[in-house]
């Protein structure tokens, strides 16, 4: 369900549903992955707002960047969203 109008708006101008699983070596025990998997609404196919995160997260985090896999999909498509020919009142 859409949280708010600016949700359903993103959506309207293209922005997908992007998941991405982010692998991180453990800062006290580099040998071990650790799995983070992040979501949010963002554009193909720079992903400027995964991109943020990720730089935010090289920059303060602890846990090294392993591998990010990233899976999207449109939610809502043009053909599933009509547009009203008509608009009027009936008494």
């Amino acid at each position: 369900m859409l949280r708010d109008t600016r949700e359903f708006a993103k959506m309207i101008d293209g922005y997908r549903l992007v998941t991405a699983e982010i692998l991180y070596r453990m800062p006290d025990h580099p040998g071990f992955l650790q799995t983070f998997v992040w979501q949010d609404y963002d554009l193909e196919p720079k992903y400027p707002t995964l991109t943020k995160f990720l730089d935010y997260w090289e920059k303060n985090l602890d846990g090294p960047l392993f591998s990010v896999r990233i899976a999207t999909k449109r939610v809502i498509t043009p053909a599933e969203f009509p547009y009203a020919d008509f608009m009027g009142v009936l008494h």
